[in-house]
Formats: C-alpha cells, sequence, structure tokens
C-alpha cells in the first residue's frame, strides 16, 4: 500500500494537477475568508465554510478523477492488477494520497483565520469592541475543520469508486461533479419554503430520507463546536462502503 501511496503522491507533483489544485484551493479559500468576514463585518466563519464546502463540488473532482481512469487510459491498470499488493491496499493507497492532498490544503488554509484574530485583539486594545465584532469562536472554527476533512474524506471516496468505473478522466470528473452535488446541496430542498413560510416538502418522512442522504447535514453540529460522534460514523461509513465497492469492482475485474 505505501509504494501506491508514494507513486501516486510522487504523480501530484510530477504532473501539475497537484500544483494547480493547492494552488486554486488556496487563493479561493483566502478570498472567500476575506469576503465572508473581514469585508462583510463580521467574524462569524459559518458562510466560509458553507461556501468552501460548496467549493468540493469542483475541486475533489480534480483530486479523483485521474486515480483508476488514468490507469486504463494508460494501460498500465494490469500492473497494478499483478503487483504483489493486495487489492485492498491498492484501492487505499490511492485513496490516501489524494486525501494528503485535501488536508494539506484544509491545514494550510487555516492560517486565513490568523488576520481575525488579529484585528479582533486590536480592537478590544483599542476599545472599539462592539457586538457586530464578537471575534473568532476557536471551538466552531476547530469543529468545522474537522467536519470538513471528514466530509471531503467522504466525498474522495465517492470519487476514486466513479473514477474506477471510466476510463476517460473527464468523463470521471463530470459525473463526480454531479453526483456530489446532489449529495452536498440536496438539503437545500428542505430549506425551501412556500409563501406561508411551510416547508415546500410537506411530507415529513421525505423531508428526513433526504435530511439523512445529505452530507451537508451532518456538518452543521461540528460548525457549532460541538463534536458529534453518530456524524463521524456516518462519515466514516460512507467512506469505507464506496471504498468497498472499488474494491469490488477491481475484484470483479481481476477474475472477470
Amino acid at each position: 500500500m505505501f509504494a501506491i501511496y508514494r507513486k501516486e503522491m510522487r504523480s501530484y507533483f510530477i504532473n501539475p494537477i497537484g500544483y494547480v489544485y493547492l494552488g486554486i484551493f488556496l487563493v479561493f479559500s483566502a478570498l472567500l475568508c476575506c469576503y465572508t468576514t473581514i469585508v462583510s463585518g463580521s467574524y462569524s466563519t459559518t458562510n466560509y465554510f458553507f461556501y468552501l464546502i460548496v467549493s468540493f463540488i469542483i475541486l475533489i473532482p480534480l483530486l479523483t478523477m485521474r486515480l483508476f481512469a488514468e490507469e486504463r487510459k494508460m494501460k498500465t491498470e494490469q500492473m497494478l492488477l499483478t503487483a504483489p499488493v493486495s487489492l485492498t491496499g491498492m484501492v487505499l493507497g490511492k485513496y490516501f494520497a489524494a486525501l494528503t492532498l485535501f488536508v494539506s490544503g484544509i491545514l494550510l488554509s487555516c492560517v486565513n483565520f490568523i488576520p481575525l484574530y488579529v484585528i479582533a485583539n486590536a480592537e478590544r486594545a483599542g476599545n472599539s469592541y462592539s457586538l457586530t465584532h464578537i471575534g473568532p469562536v476557536t471551538g466552531q472554527i476547530v469543529g468545522s475543520v474537522i467536519a470538513v476533512i471528514l466530509l471531503g474524506a467522504a466525498l474522495i471516496a465517492v470519487g476514486t469508486f466513479i473514477s474506477a468505473l471510466t476510463e476517460n478522466q473527464l468523463s470521471a470528473a463530470v459525473i463526480t461533479i454531479g453526483v456530489i452535488a446532489v449529495m452536498v446541496l440536496l438539503n437545500v430542498l428542505n430549506l425551501l419554503t412556500d409563501s406561508d413560510g411551510q416547508p415546500l416538502i410537506g411530507s415529513y418522512v421525505i423531508r428526513a430520507v433526504i435530511d439523512w442522504i445529505s452530507v451537508l447535514s451532518r456538518y452543521t453540529i461540528f460548525s457549532t463546536g460541538i463534536f458529534d460522534y453518530s456524524s463521524l460514523l456516518y462519515y466514516i461509513s460512507l467512506a469505507f462502503v464506496f471504498l468497498f465497492l472499488t474494491v469490488r469492482v477491481y475484484e470483479k475485474r481481476r477474475w472477470g
């Protein structure tokens, strides 16, 4: 597994994809943090993390589209299948390489919060502290970062599975964008109301199903600074299911 992991990490930076991903992510997150906090005159990071999660619809497919699709296109898939490594190790090696790059981007982007603390402390020192400038809440930031990493880990597993089903990187990216968009934005349906302020979806059962499927609804409790074990289990289970399905795809391909 570690040989596959090292190979994938090298390939991210031998090819421009790793630099492109980190560059786009860090620039976008910096601009987003500036706009949703400093420019808006509020230190609340709720909007920042929400829009950051929405950006995963485009960013995560950049990481996952090549994982297996490129192997099939370059005709190197048989080398993987005959390599002295288990199929599980092969899948996990590629998955953890993508996850490492993703988590690196998230952690590097945390420097965006430093100016918030600096400005808040300066306002305290200058006696200009007000209710509209309450300063960043560390618990909410830490909880949101953990939730974003867990959510990203689940979505990367989804993208890994889709990449294993295709041999064209563009097709893998487009399909992954569609699937992740549904998973992330599905919860928006529950927020829609009619002219009387009533939920647009009247059935409680349907709303409950949508809430369970949507990965965004599980993030909310983390954003309040509360560590939720049920949400942790949900994200881990989701990642496990799609990685298991990816292994099954290659088991069928090896013996098929």
